[in-house]
């Protein structure tokens, strides 16, 4: 028998790729650092065991390969409450808007003008990057070379307008818009169909949610490895050479295959040691591939009580800490459950605070929404990813300015017998669970095709 392939982290792209492999008559071995699964997703609870979903979670149209995954692990999918309007508060004014795709704010004329004209301006230039090779696009070397911000201040002409576009940089990237160049916020856009589909619940990257939680996506992965799966294996060292692998363990322990994957995060993988080190150029990637800053919480009420108001549960605002919110409240109705996050800067600041100090400011911005009906929780939970040992971040990594021209190559192609995969490696659906097993999955079949 051929020595196994070394899979380094069991979130859903290890996983898929252990599956991938098993499936084409490859022997494996999972080393995941966590004591569980699931990597980026997570699953908690409430207090009477409603699950809850700490990590990611949605999956929405054009993310195929998660669908049929669900359907193959015998999971089911409903839909994110959506019935009822959304609150939108932009420039200390608040107003309510319908839910549908395609719905826009209360806005005055020129406002509404210039955000429509910035939104079409966008799409138009997220469509023409190209996904396998962003830095060969038309005029990539001048997206690069500029933030997400200045191309906000150069293309929109209102306060409104701006504010738009960072609350949304905010809630996909989990960073302000002055942290990740303009060519990766047009990429990203287009891998994942375009901008207004990363922002929407109806046709879009919010619409469906598994039943018990996206977590249970790994765990019915990892059952069906077995043994192969490894927890609390924590991986130091990657020594390769062109007779094979040797990933040495934080207590010593030596394990041998014929390859490795490694689907850490990007600023993870650069923290392992490789023996003989990185090629520059693949090192410096990871220095420049910071993870996004997020606190993801959730508020518990016995009932989801905005719904008799006729609200959604969404609120989108340019006022934090607490920007944006969904329902997440179960299939049977009850308890009430919305979900919020503290991202980028805020995400930053609030980290310095206590658990109680947050749980207050959270329950003031619902209040602010939603009214004094959520002024009362039962309940408050939260996980800060940036401070999770092993992910350090979440929702994925964003490209600094200069980094997809000068190292774009680097992200895929495989140093000897060590292969890259990951949510960050993938050209369609980058950043997010589909993109995640997709990556996997293909790199899965470039390494069984090498015998």
């Amino acid at each position: 028998m051929s020595a196994p392939v070394i899979v380094i982290g069991a979130g859903l792209a290890g996983l898929s790729a252990a599956r991938r492999l098993i499936a084409a008559g490859r022997e494996v071995v999972v080393l995941e650092a966590r004591g569980r699964v699931g990597g980026r997703t997570e699953g908690g609870q409430t207090a009477d065991g409603t699950p809850v979903e700490l990590g990611g979670q949605w999956v929405g149209p054009t993310q195929t390969r998660m669908y049929e995954l669900i359907g193959e692990l015998g999971l089911q999918t409903f839909p994110t409450w959506n019935d009822g309007q959304l609150v939108v508060q932009l420039g200390g004014k608040q107003s309510r808007m319908g839910s549908q795709r395609g719905a826009v704010p209360k806005l005055n004329p020129f406002a509404l003008a210039d955000l429509a004209q910035g939104l079409a301006r966008f799409t138009r230039l997220s469509s023409k990057v190209s996904l396998e090779e962003p830095w060969r696009s038309p005029g990539a070397d001048d997206l690069d070379g500029q933030t997400f911000e200045t191309w906000i201040r150069r293309n929109l002409r209102t306060g409104t307008g701006r504010a738009y576009f960072r609350i949304a940089c905010e809630a996909v990237f989990s960073a302000e818009s002055k942290d990740l160049s303009a060519l990766h916020a047009a990429f990203y856009a287009h891998s994942g169909s375009d901008l207004e589909t990363l922002l929407s619940v109806d046709r879009g990257a919010q619409q469906d949610r598994v039943v018990g939680g996206s977590i249970r996506i790994s765990q019915a992965m990892a059952d069906q490895l077995g043994d192969r799966v490894r927890l609390d294996a924590v991986v130091r060292t990657v020594a390769h050479d062109e007779q094979g692998v040797r990933v040495v363990l934080r207590d010593g322990e030596i394990v041998s295959g014929s390859h490795v994957i490694v689907t850490l995060p990007p600023t993870l993988a650069g923290r392992l040691d490789y023996d003989p080190p990185l090629p520059s150029w693949r090192d410096q990637l990871t220095q420049r591939l910071p993870a996004g800053s997020v606190i993801k919480l959730h508020v518990v009420y016995p009932e989801p009580f905005w719904r008799a108001d006729g609200l959604n549960g969404q609120a989108a605002s340019d006022e934090g800490p607490v920007k944006v919110t969904f329902d997440n409240t179960p299939p049977s109705g009850s308890p009430g459950i919305l979900v919020g996050f503290m991202e980028a800067n805020d995400g930053r600041r609030w980290a310095r605070r206590t658990t109680e100090e947050r749980r207050d400011a959270a329950v003031g911005c619902l209040v602010r929404y939603f009214g004094p009906n959520a002024a009362h929780p039962v309940e408050y939970l939260e996980r800060d990813w940036m401070a999770e040992e092993f992910s350090r971040g979440c929702y994925g990594a964003h490209f600094t300015p200069g980094v997809w021209t000068a190292y774009g190559e680097a992200l895929r192609q495989p140093v000897g017998r060590i292969h890259w995969a990951g949510a960050e490696c993938s050209p369609v659906w980058n950043g997010y669970m589909e993109g995640a097993v997709r990556s996997g999955e293909a790199t899965a079949d470039d390494v069984a095709a090498l015998g």
